[in-house]
């Protein structure tokens, strides 16, 4: 197939989009091109390369057939101009962050972001970059913030690990009001297939690929998607020359054979993963549930505008607080207690000691994240095995913690 399918849906470009059999000795799988350098044909050609006036690969570190294959599908699923490959979601955080911002800077952030990320901006801020946090659910917020040196405006949506949202077309048009600033968005937790924040006015988008995008929890990996001039930019200067996190062949090879099953598997993420939340909703021993699918969700109408599906992520608390949720954890059979997400296997973790340990108590109370917070990635196991397991661990907090009052209330007789 040549590059350019508008008219394809989206499994049929994850498939085949910028691959021809009969190019490569009809092989059906792309070729994994293992070279760190390539050859030039005259030391011309050589130079024109490297003075950026020919297109060519020359040195793996900034290009390599197989990985702009892959660059060249994800553009196409999150529509966009170009993409970059990373070895990791932070790679392509930290390479575009490095690429767009310089000292003197401002770039506002939303309130809750992934631990590593915030500890990323923290030591941004000591190069002369003033990171603002902002409630970007408020857009009387944002436009106060707002100033001549914003140069960035930077979000996940679904946030980690609280999942709230934020209105990216919204956000997008009140920053495009200013000159010069960018939108950045993490699109981890929904991938391309859910949501496409480019479409919706975004600048960039970044993932840990590692994720959902592969999902099958072998490889580390992270794209970058834009326009041509960014994209270009972010490979030149992000990748190539502050950071390095260049992604491995073998590894953008296993990355397109996730992106094959990537609808298929987010389908069934979504479906288990509503399920898995109507059943904690509906359990005494819960103080509260967050999910996008849910009725009482406070952004319901923006979840189901923005996104497709509402996702596989769970966020919630069960009466008793930490103490609590590390004994449902610990009840836990077929859930594993592990961090990352958007594995085949469901995963079970609590971010105030484990992902997000890089926030204080204090930093992690005013963004939003509960010491008592469980986060649920739910994979794609039969969802009446994933189902019982939630019960069983439920139901050993519901006696754990109603064992208390009623000593409490013999006490008082």
């Amino acid at each position: 197939m040549n590059n350019k399918h508008p008219a394809f849906g989206f499994s049929t470009r994850a498939i085949h989009h910028g691959y021809d059999p009969k190019d490569y000795h009809g092989a059906l799988v792309p070729p994994i091109y293992l070279s760190a350098t390539f050859a030039f044909p005259t030391a011309e050609y050589g130079a024109a390369c490297f003075a950026g006036e020919a297109s060519g690969h020359f040195y793996t570190r900034i290009s390599n057939p197989t990985l702009a294959l892959l660059e060249s599908r994800m553009a196409a699923l999150e529509n966009g101009e170009a993409a970059v490959a990373f070895s990791s979601g932070m790679g392509a955080i930290a390479a575009t962050f490095w690429t767009l911002l310089r000292p003197g800077d401002e770039v506002i952030v939303s309130q809750t972001l992934y631990g590593c990320t915030f500890a990323l901006l923290q030591g941004i801020g000591e190069f002369g970059i003033k990171v603002r946090h902002v409630d970007l659910t408020d857009l009387a917020a944002l436009q106060a913030a707002l100033c001549p040196a914003t140069r960035m405006i930077y979000c996940e949506t679904p946030a980690n690990p609280t999942l709230r949202l934020v209105d990216i077309a919204a956000v997008a048009r009140l920053a495009h009001q200013q000159p010069n600033v960018t939108v950045v968005v993490d699109n981890t937790y929904c991938t391309p297939y859910l949501q496409r924040p480019l479409e919706l006015g975004a600048d960039v988008v970044v993932h840990s690929a590692t994720k959902y995008l592969s999902g099958h929890g072998d490889i580390t990996a992270g794209i970058a998607v834009s326009s041509h001039a960014i994209a270009q930019r972010i490979r030149l200067q992000g990748l190539k020359d502050l950071t390095g996190a260049v992604m491995s062949p073998q590894d953008a090879a296993l990355l397109m054979r996730g992106l094959k099953t990537l609808a298929l598997r987010m389908d069934r993420h979504c479906s288990n993963a509503q399920a898995v939340a109507e059943a904690l909703q509906a359990h005494p021993a819960v103080q509260w549930v967050t999910y996008p699918g849910l009725a009482s969700f406070p952004q319901y109408e923006l979840a189901a505008r923005q996104m497709k599906q509402s996702g596989g992520m769970i966020a919630f608390e069960l009466k008793g607080g930490i103490d609590t949720g590390r004994r449902f954890m610990n009840a836990l059979k077929l859930f594993t207690r592990a961090v990352s997400l958007g594995d085949a296997e469901s995963l079970a973790q609590h971010p105030a000691s484990m992902t997000h340990s890089t926030y204080t108590p204090e930093e992690r109370a005013q963004h939003g994240i509960s010491e008592g917070l469980v986060r649920l990635s739910v994979g794609l196991e039969d969802v009446a095995d994933l189902l019982a397991d939630v019960q069983q661990a439920l139901g050993k907090c519901a006696r754990a913690v109603a064992r208390p009052t009623l000593l409490a209330a013999h006490a008082g007789k």
